[in-house]
């Protein structure tokens, strides 16, 4: 792990038994073996379908769920087995920006009592020095002085977004999670939480995981991006290689399907459609988790899950990688084995 990593994830996993049933007990593998790694004053974007387990990775991260197996590294340290009173002190690092902005407010405090809860919490400054604390913060994400003594439902979707950041704030983090945090904002207000968010990051230097389903955001504001599908990391590499010249077929698949504004570049895009089902997560398929939608599908992908394989600083866990299958080294003979999608 290097100096300037802030966070590492090697083989994550993070498994939900289920009770009850003809079959009893059972178990979702939400996170499966999942690796990567985030550097300081670095956003890691994360993408994937719904139910690929993108939030619940952030959780376990956090160690809001308990991982289940794996080491989780925050600044050389492993606190994926700390106890609770040991993982306190790194609560005032590790903080998170959720999904809905109204839920995730206490409606019967104040936006003054909400920003400062977390200061009071972890016994940070005075009194005084925290209603200061406040007042800035509110500053900081765009709101009014007086806008301290009123309650969330007073406020829109993207100011209660902008609460929820300057409560996250609050401890002065070094890595922040953000799960989905403009999903349920207008177009509008998502770009303004955006270029809020990247405005704080080039100030104060803070790290972000990045999840979210609008893959242009993504790429815009990550330096790096990383696929997931079924619980498992499938691809990760700079945001631009990624977005422009993804490797896994399912990454291909995924992009393919990003809206585009000018009809006439729609019009003329190839559409990657996969065909079947998503598995569950319950009763994965063994081999390659995507082996069963997959376009390129080959015999040893249902026998074996496949490596991760590193190219010139990305990572791609698919057969089609591996040396076997890449004779021509230069240029990473990509195109001509993908040339379908293309």
């Amino acid at each position: 792990m290097s100096s300037n990593t802030v966070l590492e994830v090697k083989e994550l996993c993070k498994y939900f038994d289920v009770k009850g049933g003809i079959k009893g007990k059972q178990r979702v593998l939400a996170v499966d073996g999942i690796s990567f790694e985030v550097k300081k004053g670095e956003t890691f974007g994360l993408v994937g379908e719904s139910g690929c387990g993108k939030s619940t990775l952030g959780r376990t991260i956090l160690r809001i769920y308990e991982p289940t197996k794996g080491k989780i590294f925050f600044e050389g340290q492993d606190i994926s087995g700390l106890s609770r009173k040991k993982m306190h002190a790194y609560r005032r690092k590790l903080q998170m920006i959720f999904q809905d902005p109204y839920a995730s407010l206490n409606p019967r405090f104040t936006v003054g009592e909400i920003i400062e809860e977390p200061m009071v919490i972890h016994h940070m400054y005075t009194p005084e020095k925290r209603r200061q604390r406040v007042q800035e913060l509110l500053e900081t994400v765009g709101l009014k002085p007086d806008h301290i003594r009123r309650y969330p439902h007073e406020f829109s979707g993207g100011q209660r977004q902008r609460i929820g950041i300057a409560r996250t704030l609050a401890l002065e983090p070094d890595f922040i999670v953000c799960d989905e945090p403009i999903s349920a904002l207008d177009v509008s207000i998502q770009a303004q939480v955006i270029n809020l968010l990247e405005d704080i990051q080039k100030r104060q230097g803070i790290s972000y995981l990045f999840i979210a389903h609008d893959l242009g955001m993504v790429k815009h504001i990550s330096h790096r991006i990383g696929v997931m599908y079924l619980g498992h990391m499938v691809e990760s590499g700079g945001a631009d290689d990624v977005y422009r010249h993804p490797l896994h077929p399912y990454s291909k698949a995924l992009l393919s399907a990003e809206p585009i504004p000018d009809p006439n570049t729609a019009r003329s895009r190839h559409r990657i459609l996969l065909e079947g089902e998503i598995p569950s997560p319950m009763h994965p398929p063994a081999g390659c988790p995507f082996h069963t939608r997959c376009p390129y599908a080959m015999e040893e992908c249902s026998q074996a899950a496949p490596a991760t394989y590193e190219l010139e600083g990305r990572r791609v866990a698919c057969f089609l990688y591996s040396p076997r299958y890449l004779r021509q080294r230069e240029g990473l003979a990509i195109e001509p084995l993908l040339q379908k999608t293309s």
